[in-house]
């Protein structure tokens, strides 16, 4: 599995296919753009900022596919991306086990300090939601079965 990285790219000049991946939450939503190996953008958003900040992204980044996670509430979400996006491609994938992945690539890219250090990093929890790096997860896995 490609890492996650945090590399600023022009995704148009190198990659074909541009994608959003959204993991749904009912209180906040974790959003990243990928293409290919590189995440040129990835945030935490409440959820009443949802809607603005995918809309943003889907024109900034000029994303061709929506990946959805199908876990909470992801009907809900998909009717509400495509009554605000006609047109643009919108499609769900399997959301299992994504948040034990993410949490692997969080501790990868933030190195735990102090105490921290003790523990394994499999029975911690991120001081900080990460549900960005599911977001990630979710649009590397649509990439694969592509």
């Amino acid at each position: 599995m490609a890492e996650c990285c945090s590399e600023i790219c022009d995704t148009r000049w190198w990659f074909e296919v541009v994608v959003l991946g959204i993991d749904p939450g009912r209180d906040k939503c974790g959003l990243a753009v990928v293409a290919g190996n590189c995440v040129p953008q990835k945030q935490v958003v409440p959820r009443r900022e949802f809607l603005g900040v995918v809309i943003a992204f889907v024109k900034e980044y000029n994303v061709d596919t929506v990946v959805l996670g199908d876990g909470t509430g992801s009907k809900e979400f998909m009717e509400e991306l495509q009554g605000a996006l006609p047109g643009l491609k919108v499609v769900t994938i399997d959301e299992q086990h994504s948040t034990e992945e993410a949490r692997e690539s969080y501790w990868r890219d933030h190195k735990p300090k102090g105490w921290r250090r003790i523990l394994p990093t499999s029975m911690q929890v991120p001081p900080e939601p990460y549900d960005d790096y599911v977001a990630v997860i979710l649009a590397q896995r649509f990439f694969r079965q592509e």
